[in-house]
């Protein structure tokens, strides 16, 4: 086998390559024709978009767009097709779905390449439970398409087949970090001190309620879920929903969702929020605090704000296409499974 860091157009390496880059092919395909089946439409986002997105830690890629006279304007790569779909179901698009190239900077490990392929669907009109169903059987139609009846990531392992595990956020933080998180949200409000009591894990002095709360998924949470079968983490705190509405059950979370194999995170989704007052809120909030952390801030999409009030209801979900690929073929890092890795 040729060395690892050879280029990746070495003929001895793309030989040791291929089989996966076809079993890619194979999943692709069978994913096209499930969504066939049940009724979608397949869109094609432009990626140069006026912004990449809103939230905090995400970090796009900038170009200049030059007009006839000279006069240069900002753009932005996106980092999902996102607002591009609400648009389109604000138009009156019912299913669609994207395999949309993507692109995000000081993204690079194993599991992360800065451009990627996301596999985003929306269902008009349909519950937050639905697209959680989609997400899985997605996941099992890959696993089957290549005979994989158990999926490995770094010494853990999961039966894609068998019936999933489903934990809400709170129950995850009470099972495998002790911490009763939904007594530290006032409504919808964070209390930092009152989660700060309660973390098992370190954290500094400037930290916020969020910052505490990712360090306690990431390192007391995450390793545990999607080991041994799936697992679906749902009903997210309020404060972090990002573009999800908030329960109607419970004011405290929102329906986001995230999937989990191997303890690896593969899709995250919503039922989407529709009122574009609230998500002009986040937008500047988490803009703000952009601001605060990395001395840069993205502009809104003033459009998608203004298709948010035509938009149904509807229920999303953005899966790491690259990623079930490369669970379901065996590879150990992103590279292996695409066709032209990026330099």
């Amino acid at each position: 086998m040729t060395a690892p860091d050879s280029p990746w157009f070495t003929p001895h390496r793309h030989a040791d390559r291929r089989p996966l880059l076809l079993a890619r092919n194979r999943i692709v395909q069978a994913l096209r024709n499930w969504f066939e089946a049940e009724g979608f439409i397949e869109v094609d986002c432009g990626a140069l978009v006026v912004s990449p997105g809103n939230e905090t830690h995400l970090h796009a890629f900038a170009t200049q767009l030059i007009g006839p006279d000279g006069a240069g304007t900002t753009r932005y790569l996106h980092t999902s097709p996102e607002f591009a779909c609400k648009k389109l179901l604000a138009a009156g698009e019912e299913r669609i779905f994207s395999l949309a190239h993507v692109f995000r900077n000081r993204e690079r490990t194993l599991t992360h390449a800065p451009e990627f392929t996301m596999l985003e669907w929306y269902r008009a009109r349909a519950p937050y439970r639905q697209i959680i169903a989609d997400t899985l059987a997605l996941l099992r139609l890959a696993c089957a398409t290549t005979g994989r009846q158990t999926i490995e990531w770094r010494g853990r392992a999961a039966e894609p087949q068998a019936d999933a595990q489903w934990l809400t956020v709170a129950e995850a933080f009470q099972e495998f970090a002790g911490v009763d998180l939904l007594a530290t949200l006032d409504g919808n409000r964070p209390d930092r001190a009152a989660l700060a009591a309660q973390s098992p894990v370190a954290f500094g002095a400037g930290e916020s309620w969020s910052d505490i709360f990712s360090r306690i998924l990431v390192e007391r949470v995450e390793p545990h879920l999607g080991t041994g079968r799936i697992t679906v983490l749902y009903d997210y705190p309020a404060c972090e929903a990002a573009l999800a509405r908030v329960s109607p059950d419970d004011p405290r979370v929102a329906e986001r969702f995230e999937l989990y194999a191997c303890g690896v995170e593969l899709a995250n989704g919503f039922g989407e929020l529709t009122d574009p007052v609230e998500q002009r809120r986040r937008f500047e909030a988490d803009m703000a605090l952009k601001q605060k952390l990395y001395g840069e801030r993205y502009p809104l999409d003033e459009d998608f704000l203004a298709a948010l009030a035509l938009m149904p209801e509807a229920s999303g979900v953005a899966l790491g296409l690259d990623r079930v690929i490369m669970l379901a073929t065996g590879a150990t890092r992103i590279d292996q499974i695409l066709w032209t890795p990026p330099a």
